[in-house]
């Protein structure tokens, strides 16, 4: 099944992280930052849910969106997915990744959760793990620091304008993946030689 906007096939973009304004800006948000950075570009309004979402409906070019943060906290990401026909195939999750350096933005398609609640909840709730992944890279933590805490540390001063970057690359991501494919898109971000701004 899938879900559907003005009679159209639609594109679920999904942004993980946690609610509360304790976690905003917190490693482990990037998604929510990027679905906002998102709704604002698109001029879409995201709304208080009943099945424990915030989502809006637009179109982006000639597709048919629904731009969506859950607000279950991350270990529950994949519960108000369960009320919905999402095709894993219309499905495009925003998520960070410590598997990648900070400040990179990267694209896949299926595969693995790599240990990430979020992601694991997702599959669980639609028994298939074939959807698109924009990974942002938060790196890993350093000098014993437990990955607990560091995915809930916030972000410096010093680290916001490779976070600027890191969302407009995100959303850049998402938007080849609608306009073009997931092909290009990965062809775009998944090159090693990407320049990063210095802290």
């Amino acid at each position: 099944m899938s879900i559907h906007f003005l009679g159209a096939r639609m594109k679920l973009i999904y942004g993980l992280g946690n609610p509360g304004d304790q976690y905003k800006y917190t490693r482990h948000n990037i998604g929510f930052l990027v679905a906002d950075f998102l709704a604002e570009k698109w001029n879409i309004s995201l709304k208080r849910q009943k099945n424990r979402l915030v989502s809006g409906k637009g179109r982006v070019d000639r597709t048919p969106v629904m731009l969506a943060k859950p607000y279950t906290y991350m270990n529950l990401s994949g519960e108000p997915l369960r009320s919905m026909d999402v095709d894993t195939q219309d499905l495009i999750v925003i998520h960070d990744d410590m598997d990648i350096p900070f400040g990179q933005v990267r694209v896949k398609s299926g595969g693995g959760t790599g240990g990430h609640k979020g992601l694991v909840s997702i599959v669980e709730a639609l028994s298939d793990n074939e959807f698109v992944r924009i990974r942002c890279g938060i790196g890993r933590p350093v000098n014993g620091c437990d990955p607990r805490d560091y995915v809930l540390g916030h972000f410096t001063q010093e680290d916001l304008p490779v976070i600027r970057s890191q969302i407009e690359d995100a959303v850049s991501a998402v938007e080849i993946c609608l306009r073009d494919g997931v092909t290009r898109a990965m062809n775009v971000y998944n090159r090693r030689d990407r320049d990063i701004p210095s802290t």
